[in-house]
């Protein structure tokens, strides 16, 4: 995916009202929105570098979005959630996610569930059962390893009994991790921060439900699907 016109570089100074960030160039400071609802730890640190994109939509109140930030370690991390999801479609339109290949169609943002939920990813083939792909962005890193979520998340453990049903229903259920940092190398549940998640995941993996994990390589001007990456066990 690439970012056109590519991004423009600034230094983040503080994210609050969790949609927005306080930026600075040598020339000026301005507000941009953070399309992130997370907690966003360690990817939005005062000093860190900063990505953002303009719009020319003369509707909007804000017009630049913060897309990826740069740590001290020199890691870049996307930080604008919905790209993780573009990125998904785009590996599995593109063959890079080898796992979601043989479906004629794919519906994105599709209404399923008992907790009235939406799938991120439904893809379908008549010759095979529904495919159920829940997207994650993955942007927690702590002592070299990756974790999900990055604070509690109810709306996550809701999605994981959702796909617990949906295997049992006997169609195909995957959670598909999308990392979206580059010093990220594997991903496990993040059992400190929200327990009742780790264990819904590890009872998932027991149901049947698929997890999986796939890096990136990213730059201001594309984020590209790299490969696949360990999901270990808490």
């Amino acid at each position: 995916m690439k970012f056109t016109p590519k991004l423009e570089k600034a230094t983040l100074i503080k994210r609050y009202k969790r949609f927005l960030v306080d930026l600075e160039t040598p020339n000026q400071a301005f507000t941009v929105h953070c399309a992130n609802t997370g907690k966003m730890t360690g990817c939005a640190d005062p000093g860190f570098n900063a990505y953002y994109s303009t719009s020319d939509n003369p509707k909007r109140k804000y017009a630049h979005s913060l897309e990826l930030t740069e740590n001290s370690a020199g890691d870049l991390i996307c930080v604008n959630t919905a790209i993780a999801n573009k990125l998904a479609i785009e590996g599995i339109e593109q063959g890079t996610i080898s796992e979601l290949q043989g479906y004629t169609h794919l519906q994105p943002e599709v209404k399923y569930g008992q907790e009235n939920s939406r799938i991120d990813i439904l893809l379908k083939d008549e010759h095979k059962p529904l495919c159920y792909v829940e997207v994650k962005s993955v942007t927690l890193l702590e002592d070299g390893q990756g974790y999900f979520p990055d604070t509690q998340t109810v709306r996550g453990q809701k999605h994981l009994r959702e796909l617990i049903d949906i295997v049992q229903q006997g169609h195909r259920a995957v959670l598909l991790f999308m990392v979206m940092h580059t010093g990220i190398e594997s991903v496990k549940a993040a059992a400190h921060l929200d327990p009742k998640y780790a264990q819904l995941l590890s009872e998932a993996q027991t149901a049947g439900v698929e997890i999986i994990a796939y890096n990136c390589q990213i730059s201001p001007q594309e984020i590209i699907l790299n490969h696949k990456i360990p999901v270990l066990s808490s």
